[in-house]
């Protein structure tokens, strides 16, 4: 027998401003980082609306230029529909590369690998459907926020 693989589709994305990281300091397996999100917009074939602010990015900087990422932030519908957002992710890449984006630099966003793993949270009505699918996500790190797309995994 022969397994069909998952295919992606293309849900949304959202675009995410944030505030500068907080450094918080050493912890087992690296050191922490808190990213404050300050805002946003989502937009996208199966969800538009925006990011609200109040959430944060809970990083740990691993030996090795990898960052550990535990994202947690709230959308909002364009319908007023409140919807929770729980992404764990990795991101790395070359040395030179991860201290130009840490510098604030604008990067070719292909020389990183940002990839998450969002869990969504929506209660029930026209958007509970994000509760019953899986979801993956790349993600690019710009100077003044982070560009989050997200893929149902059909």
């Amino acid at each position: 027998m022969t397994a069909t693989p998952p295919r992606l589709e293309y849900a949304f994305e959202a675009e995410v401003s944030v505030s500068p990281r907080i450094i918080v300091g050493p912890v087992p397996g690296g050191e922490r980082r808190i990213i404050p999100i300050t805002g946003g917009v989502v937009r996208g074939p199966m969800l538009a609306g925006i990011v609200l602010p109040g959430g944060a990015d809970w990083q740990v900087a691993r030996p090795g230029e990898v960052l550990e990422l535990t994202a947690r932030y709230t959308l909002q519908a364009t319908d007023g529909t409140y919807i929770g957002v729980v992404n764990r992710a990795l991101r790395h890449g070359p040395p030179d590369v991860i201290a130009r984006l840490n510098r604030g630099e604008i990067i070719d966003q292909s020389l990183i690998y940002f990839r998450g793993n969002p869990v969504l949270e929506a209660p029930d009505g026209p958007h509970d459907w994000l509760n019953r699918v899986v979801f993956v996500a790349t993600g690019e790190r710009h100077p003044t926020g982070v560009l989050i797309r997200f893929f149902v995994v059909r």
